[in-house]
């Protein structure tokens, strides 16, 4: 049967998607068994390229924990991925899809919105790579939090229940107002609540508290606390500035003269997050209307997706844009400055740095919690796949049985404890090479 056009008759589509139940059935979703291979080795591979004066930090950071190690070691899980059968129904995906890969953040009109804001390794990959991984991460945060494995079991089948709930919805609504769908569940659980609170509270100021001294003028520069925040030598610094300018090019005209508003002080380099350890990123401290109105913006250097070398047509020709464009595409509010630069022929992702943002904090998540934030991802995954890809044939593969809520549960578990095992491994490996 040919794939049909979204113009086609609804029930045509549908139709569609449920003849890929022959190609893969549901309940074999829930195949988790890993190819033979070195995680390590796998790792070590992925960390290419990186500055490696940081990876001990990366490792310590993935030491923490069976979460954090999952954290950092999405080149696995996609290796992992890859060998396993998909529909063929491919979205723009996150790639990177866990629990802390969403949270609050403010919208070009000051509201503080709740959606995934993690796009490191977005592209166009199968639907079902964002389900597992996300199911995954539920299952590892809420052993983390000792839940029992049946609350861990209920709150992945929520989340793949509202996933496809969700996509019912979707697959009716009229092009432009699925454009503006924002998910507005701030009150689902009081976690969700408080980070939104949070974002609300937060302010450039607090970062500008957070992360600099007073200068010798009324204006302020950054801290120099390497190897976590090293303000760069003017020399150095000249380098990122100079990028600005190839970078103010991809704004269209109304975010460019937000952006020529904008006044560039000071430069530091800045470790952020788990995954990203090791790769470059620059915090640029810049000023509005005076020393009272800071704006930080973050260029952070964006390499190859992990999923490209197993997707066909995945390598961008700029990956700072590739990820940009993930972002447009999946998010339903996004940053005003978002947008990419190329420095010493790497590629560099723009965007504003802390502006209002705030995470969950997973140890505060109790079951009950766990699945409420859990129906919420599964609405925010099923927004961004259906504004990439056709919702109807989704909703015809998935139907409205609770097969794929049983399969996605089953893979979760199988694959958490097989990170548990990495992660064992992970650990190993690094204390025989400090011995």
């Amino acid at each position: 049967m040919k794939t049909p056009t979204r113009f086609a008759p609804l029930e045509t589509r549908r139709a569609f998607g449920r003849s890929l139940r022959a190609r893969l059935h549901r309940v074999d979703q829930s195949n988790a068994t890993a190819t033979a291979r070195d995680p390590v080795a796998i790792l070590k591979r992925a960390d290419v390229g990186k500055l490696t004066a940081l990876l001990p930090v990366k490792v310590e950071r993935m030491s923490e924990s069976p979460f954090a190690f999952f954290r950092g070691s999405v080149a696995l899980m996609a290796f992992d991925l890859s060998k396993l059968p998909t529909t063929g129904i491919e979205p723009q995906i996150c790639g990177d899809a866990h629990l802390r890969n969403m949270g609050a953040y403010a919208a070009p009109d000051g509201r503080i919105v709740f959606d995934i804001n993690d796009f490191d390794e977005t592209c166009r990959g199968p639907w079902e790579w964002d389900l597992k991984r996300l199911a995954t991460s539920i299952v590892l945060a809420a052993r983390e939090a000792n839940h029992t494995e049946k609350s861990s079991k209920a709150a992945v089948q929520t989340f793949v229940r509202a996933y496809r709930r969700s996509l019912i919805l979707f697959e009716e609504m009229p092009a432009l107002a699925l454009a503006r769908w924002e998910i507005r569940r701030g009150n689902a659980c009081e976690p969700i609540a408080a980070t939104l609170r949070a974002a609300e509270s937060a302010s450039p100021k607090d970062t500008l508290k957070k992360l600099t001294v007073p200068a010798a003028n009324a204006e302020r520069r950054f801290k120099h606390t390497p190897p976590l925040l090293a303000r760069l030598r003017a020399s150095d610094a000249s380098g990122v500035l100079n990028a600005l300018k190839s970078y103010r090019t991809t704004l269209g005209p109304g975010r460019r003269s937000i952006f020529d508003l904008l006044r560039p002080v000071d430069v530091a380099f800045k470790v952020v997050g788990t995954g990203s350890v090791g790769n470059r990123n620059y915090a640029i401290l810049c000023y509005g209307n005076g020393p009272n109105d800071p704006v930080f913006l973050q260029m952070k250097e964006a390499r190859v997706s992990t999923y490209a070398a197993y997707l066909k047509g995945a390598r961008a020709k700029h990956q700072g844009e590739r990820v940009a464009t993930g972002q447009h595409r999946m998010q339903s509010a996004r940053d005003p400055l978002l947008g990419w630069a190329r420095m010493g022929g790497r590629d560099y992702l723009v965007r504003q740095l802390a502006d209002h943002k705030a995470s969950i904090d997973l140890t505060k998540l109790g079951p009950s919690d766990l699945v409420a934030y859990a129906a919420v991802a599964g609405e925010l995954f099923a927004k961004a796949h259906a504004r990439t890809a056709d919702a109807a044939v989704l909703v015809g593969y998935i139907g409205d049985s609770t097969k794929l809520d049983t399969a996605i549960a089953r893979f979760a578990e199988a694959y958490a404890d097989q990170v548990d095992r990495d992660f064992t491994t992970f650990l190993k490996a690094n204390r025989t090479s400090r011995s």
